[in-house]
């Protein structure tokens, strides 16, 4: 549960809510084909169904009262890794702060596999 402390008082945000904010802002830039979950049975990397997409994101709150932000992404083959990263931090930072008032410490974007087009 994340807790934002305004001049009014004390609000709280899940951290599903978080979640499915940043899923959502992660996969609706170009070349992201969907958030990733690492099996620790098999170990193998799944793309998850866009309703379980909080699977991949793993959010950290500071003593401070910010929030650190970790992605794990597939993307799709030929696509500069490093472009869709920045555009996925952009947007995350933007839309987490747009949406929930939090104060983002850092965004950190794990590219887990590739997919290859047919």
């Amino acid at each position: 549960m994340f807790k934002l402390q305004t001049d009014r008082g004390e609000i709280q945000i899940s951290d599903a809510v978080l979640s499915n904010i940043t899923g959502a802002a992660a996969t609706s830039c170009y070349g992201v084909k969907g958030m990733a979950y690492r099996s620790m049975t098999d170990g193998l990397v799944h793309l998850l169904r866009p309703s379980a997409m909080s699977k991949g994101v793993h959010i950290i709150q500071h003593d401070e009262g910010d929030i650190s932000i970790e992605l794990h992404i597939i993307v799709e083959s030929g696509v500069n890794m490093t472009a869709i990263s920045r555009e996925i931090i952009s947007q995350v930072r933007y839309l987490v702060n747009k949406n929930t008032g939090a104060r983002i410490r850092s965004v950190d974007v794990c590219v887990d596999s590739i997919t290859f087009k047919d």
